[in-house]
């Protein structure tokens, strides 16, 4: 596939967008150029509009908030992240398990309102919960490990695979992979369930309160590995903006059946190019760039 195809704009809309946050909406406190009117001319149409992000030190009520100073009103049962998706699978999958949650403020939160039983004893803790967590200290790194190593009795889950959290001017932190890679390589054993992007149970979060199939629905993120790689899991289609991580000399390097559909500049041209011939788009009348 040559560069111009992979580049293509789409042909048509999708019955369904699901959207990344950070790096395919906005990068920090600003949004991304075309991400504001791409968002209203969606909702205008009444097309389906749902946010999901693997980051899980803010509950969804956060990015409600964020969103809306950002412009961008939105109700928070269009939005999923890692905490609802690590609480719910949690009950789910480990129902009545002791927890011992390497997170922040927000997964602690959830934990605590569904009702599930949390330590920091290494002889009650069933499941480890490795996390994005900027409070990561060597105390956590020991009950974790006794835990699983010594003790024998946990398991160990994570809320998302990302290596890193993406800032602007190219910085970034190091996100929960590098967490789960402290955990593996002291105890010697594996992560048991990423439940983040790309695993399906996020695409599920993201669609559960609509009508639509996952295969006539678009994913639109930044990462090749999360974003992508659950649209290739799904079914979906997948759009991969050029705003964020990864890159469209990595995309062209990817096996063809794992290449995301389209590859754009800018996240507004996912509308097709004859839509914004007929809305009178251009570049300069952005509203926000």
């Amino acid at each position: 596939m040559s560069a111009t195809a992979l580049t293509a704009w789409p042909e048509r809309l999708y019955d369904a967008y699901v959207f990344d946050m950070d790096g395919t909406i906005y990068l920090g406190d600003h949004l991304l150029p075309g991400a504001k009117r791409l968002i209203e001319e969606l909702r205008r149409r009444g097309i389906p509009v749902r946010f999901l992000s693997n980051n899980p030190t803010k509950d969804p009520e956060q990015y409600v908030e964020k969103l809306e100073r950002l412009g961008l009103p939105t109700p928070v049962e269009e939005i999923a992240n890692t905490v609802v998706t690590t609480t719910r699978w949690l009950l789910e999958n480990k129902p009545g398990a002791v927890v011992f949650p390497i997170a922040e403020e927000p997964l602690i939160r959830a934990f605590h309102e569904a009702g599930i039983e949390m330590s920091d004893d290494p002889e009650k803790i069933d499941v480890v919960v490795a996390s994005y967590d900027r409070t990561f200290d060597y105390r956590k790194l020991q009950i974790a490990f006794d835990a699983i190593w010594f003790h024998k009795r946990a398991t160990l889950i994570a809320t998302n695979p990302d290596r890193f959290c993406p800032f602007p001017g190219g910085r970034g932190e190091p996100d929960c992979a590098s967490i789960i890679a402290a955990i593996e390589a002291c105890t010697n054993t594996t992560c048991e369930m990423v439940v983040g992007k790309p695993d399906p149970v996020m695409a599920e979060a993201a669609l559960g309160n609509t009508d639509v199939d996952p295969t006539r629905c678009v994913m639109v993120g930044d990462r090749i590995m999360t974003d992508i790689k659950m649209a290739v899991n799904t079914g979906m289609f997948s759009a991969m903006p050029l705003t964020g991580e990864s890159t469209l000399e990595e995309a062209l390097a990817l096996p063809e059946a794992e290449r995301p559909t389209h590859v754009l500049d800018r996240v507004d041209r996912l509308i097709p190019k004859v839509l914004w011939d007929e809305i009178g788009w251009t570049e300069e009348n952005d509203p926000i760039v």
